[in-house]
């Protein structure tokens, strides 16, 4: 298939300046990304205005601006506060109880026991669900009515097929949001919407609707013939009765979602596109979970394979042509992929919402005869995000961070790959980047360097510090990576947010180079 695509990052990297612009290719797909999220976000609001969507119709169209704009800034934080919370563990919180008070509360919780864990799979189901919120917002109910006279194809092309909510989601909500959580760790959580969506995530996995995924995280560890590592005391027989009924209800509430969703599936009442085959409809339904699934899984198996040698990723065939694209040059086609991945997995999830959401014609018996209240929870899509978290993203996430090597080495995760590049070529998302910007002076975001320095500084600090207390400076310990490692781990997830790992940070060597990535 060639050589790697070239991407985002690598074409930024070049100091090439014409009639004066540096970097025009960039300068470029900012402008076009732009232009295109701004007219997205225009028809999708003139949809909602004409009442043309579920929740439009059935509150207000005001309301419904209200809810999607509400879950869109939602959905930024829970995107970037994941990157906060997954990059500041290592980092020594006195550095910055001062100076960001609410950013330590978190990491207070954060950092005590498995808490990181059980964060990671509640803000996934909260991803999704915000998601098919969006959907039910901005997702038009006669997709062949006129919007601002414009002709029916670009009605094809940006609302029949949603792609005009996708680009919103995804440079508004998620890629923006991790660009500038990644750079501004400190900052970007430092305020009761990110304490307030913490907790949020850790009640829903509390709440036990998602704790079938522990049974994978044992089987997954135990296969791969590691223990599952914690930092917790071994539970009581309470602890232990009250775990494992929580599994059991949720297993049962997964196994009905899915009588639910596949019945719905075959008898043609949700909202997928007209014209599609109920069997066909199945058959989707499953192609794009899997295909999430592999993004997913994908992102940490690149992360935990980065640390092996050419010789161990030369094993396979497939994950040694995986590797030599991801990892060519200074490894900059691992970014590229990351803000690939985003936009797939979001357009995955769009469609996704659009299979499995419920939607009975008038006259209509409810599903199972349920109550008419039953009823009107399977419409909201939430079933088909229960689904989506627990199969087609949490369990992928465990199956990759026992078996990386395994999971590289078919073909299916290296056409991914390319595709993942190709899409983050096309510079489509390019338009995240400037409301990154736009978000960062808006906020006053100041990068984490300025208030505990860098990486290398701290570094020394600490092995200054240990020195003085007479330990040995060169001895890690056991219980917590060094700062700025991956520590891809059996049984445990690891979200990927678009940035380089640090191992590959020597590699960049001008000033320029650091700056552009």
């Amino acid at each position: 298939m060639g050589g790697p695509l070239p991407t985002g990052s690598s074409a930024e990297s070049s100091s090439t300046t014409v009639c004066g612009i540096k970097n025009p290719g960039k300068t470029f797909k900012s402008i076009y990304s732009t232009i295109l999220l701004i007219f997205c976000t225009i028809i999708v609001m003139a949809v909602i205005i004409d009442g043309n969507t579920k929740i439009a119709s059935e509150t207000h169209p005001g309301a419904c601006i209200v809810i999607l704009w509400a879950a869109l800034i939602w959905l930024s934080m829970v995107e970037g506060g994941q990157a906060s919370l997954v990059g500041l563990p290592p980092v020594d919180m006195s550095l910055y109880e001062d100076s960001h008070p609410t950013t330590y509360r978190i990491m207070k919780i954060v950092n005590k026991g498995d808490n990181l864990d059980r964060y990671l799979m509640g803000r996934q189901f909260l991803v999704l669900a915000l998601v098919f919120v969006e959907n039910l917002c901005g997702d038009p109910l006669d997709k062949s009515a006129s919007v601002l006279g414009m002709p029916e194809i670009v009605n094809k092309i940006f609302l029949q097929t949603g792609l005009a909510l996708f680009f919103m989601t995804a440079m508004i909500a998620k890629i923006s949001a991790q660009v500038n959580a990644s750079r501004c760790m400190l900052e970007y959580v430092n305020n009761l919407f990110g304490l307030f969506t913490l907790q949020v995530s850790r009640l829903i996995e509390a709440s036990g609707l998602l704790h079938c995924c522990y049974l994978a995280q044992i089987f997954f560890a135990w296969a791969a013939g590691q223990p599952l590592e914690t930092t917790e005391p071994p539970r009581t027989p309470v602890q232990q009765l009250f775990f494992w009924g929580r599994v059991l209800v949720s297993a049962a509430i997964l196994a009905f979602s899915f009588a639910v969703t596949l019945s719905a599936l075959f008898h043609g009442q949700t909202t997928m596109w007209a014209g599609v085959p109920s069997g066909v409809a199945v058959v989707l339904f499953f192609v794009f979970m899997a295909i999430v699934g592999m993004l997913e899984g994908m992102q940490i198996a690149f992360f935990a394979v980065a640390r092996m040698t050419e010789e161990e990723r030369a094993k396979s065939y497939w994950a040694k042509r995986t590797c030599d694209v991801l990892f060519e040059g200074d490894a900059r086609n691992l970014p590229g992929f990351m803000v690939g991945r985003q936009m797939c997995v979001t357009l995955c999830f769009f469609i996704i919402a659009r299979v499995t959401t419920i939607e009975l014609e008038p006259g209509e018996p409810n599903i199972f005869g349920v109550s008419d209240g039953v009823q009107a929870l399977f419409d909201t899509g939430l079933l088909g995000a229960l689904i989506t978290t627990i199969v087609a993203s949490i369990t992928w996430q465990l199956v990759a961070s026992a078996f990386p090597m395994a999971f590289l080495s078919t073909p299916i995760t290296f056409v991914l790959l390319k595709f993942c590049l190709f899409l983050e070529w096309t510079g489509l998302c390019q338009g995240a980047w400037v409301v990154a910007m736009i978000h960062r002076k808006c906020a006053g975001f100041k990068r984490d360097e300025v208030y505990i320095g860098t990486a290398e500084e701290r570094a020394a600090l600490k092995a200054q510090a240990s020195k003085d207390a007479g330990a040995d400076p060169t001895k890690k310990s056991d219980a917590v990576d060094e700062e700025g490692e991956y520590n891809v781990r059996p049984g445990h997830m690891y979200p990927g947010v678009p940035m380089l790992p640090p191992e590959f940070g020597h590699r960049l060597h001008t000033l320029e180079d650091i700056e552009e990535l």
